[in-house]
């Protein structure tokens, strides 16, 4: 380090390209490095940490000026990047190599990390015990160039990343839950956040893409989750967007809705929770399947977009037909 008052600080929060940006953007923050740590294997590659064999964790290690950034505040920082409260990984990401824990360089850092620990497990803001781990510093190893910074690199698809994966949606639920509600209000029209927030239905026929014929995706016009496809979109003449099927069954949920007197099957957005529509079973597909969606739950990117709206991957969708 060039400076003896810098110090480090090491943390596993599953993807390392999702922890590097809420630390560097902070006064006091030297530098962030990705990489792996808490293994047995000198030098691992990316391709080896993912096979779950070394025993190391993706981490990024921060150098940081503690007169100007301390080390609590640092801890306070990284919670608020985390599901404390899984103990088989993060969001998408499954296995040991992306499990959450602190690795302490001090006795006074083990200490101040206990402390916090128990403290954000006495708040009770979450219901299920903390699971993230405090364990010494071992050796760390920077990963690969590409990995570094990848924020800045990859803009888009780092975007979209943190919001597939559902780490914002999860952020933004436990931590910034009334900020949250105001930016929602004041991103969303009052029938955007009618729909996806308190459970509404807009007026069928008078409504963005009942009778909308482009090619592209919908996605979540709270998260930016990509949900249905202009593939399976039909004419049903029931007045809203209707969908044989979402792109990804992984991308919406159901629950059960017995108000109005009826029984049906909500659909919600798997990662945002946003209230989209009802699936009915007099479809016309394979599935017999109906997804009755508002229009006002979705955002449309067309074809000719997706590239530019960090959504590019799905162009193979339209090459294939």
């Amino acid at each position: 380090m060039d400076n003896n008052n810098y110090q480090r600080a090491t943390f596993a929060g599953g993807c390392f390209w999702c922890m590097v940006k809420p630390f560097d953007e902070e006064p006091g923050i030297i530098s962030v490095v990705s990489g792996y740590t808490g293994g047995n294997k000198a030098n691992p590659t990316y391709e080896e940490v993912c096979s779950e064999t070394t025993g190391h964790y993706e981490a990024v290690q921060i150098t940081f000026n503690p007169a100007v950034y301390p080390y609590e505040k640092l801890l306070h920082t990284y919670w608020q990047q985390i599901d404390p409260t899984d103990p088989g990984g993060q969001f998408f990401d499954r296995g040991q190599s992306y499990q959450t824990v602190i690795f302490y360089h001090s006795e006074e850092q083990k200490q101040a990390a206990e402390a916090s620990k128990n403290a954000l497990q006495n708040s009770g803001r979450f219901d299920k015990p903390i699971a993230t781990q405090i364990l010494p510093a071992q050796e760390f190893y920077p990963a690969e160039e590409y990995h570094q910074d990848y924020h800045k690199k990859n803009p888009s698809h780092y975007n979209r990343y943190r919001h597939g994966s559902g780490r914002d949606a999860f952020i933004e639920r436990h931590w910034n839950r009334v900020t949250s509600e105001q930016q929602l209000r004041e991103k969303l029209t009052p029938m955007q956040y009618k729909v996806t927030q308190e459970n509404g239905t807009e007026p069928a026929f008078r409504n963005e893409f009942w009778d909308h014929k482009e090619e592209g995706i919908y996605v979540d016009i709270v998260s930016g989750e990509p949900l249905f496809s202009s593939f399976d979109k039909f004419d049903s003449s029931c007045g809203w967007p209707s969908f044989h099927k979402p792109m990804d069954m992984s991308s919406i949920k159901g629950k059960m809705d017995t108000s109005h007197g009826m029984v049906r099957m909500e659909v919600r957005s798997q990662n945002a929770d946003s209230h989209l529509g009802h699936v009915f079973d007099d479809g016309p597909g394979p599935e017999g399947l109906r997804y009755c969606i508002n229009s006002a739950a979705l955002r449309f990117i067309p074809k000719a977009e997706l590239e530019q709206e960090g959504y590019g991957e799905y162009l193979q969708l339209f090459d294939q037909k």
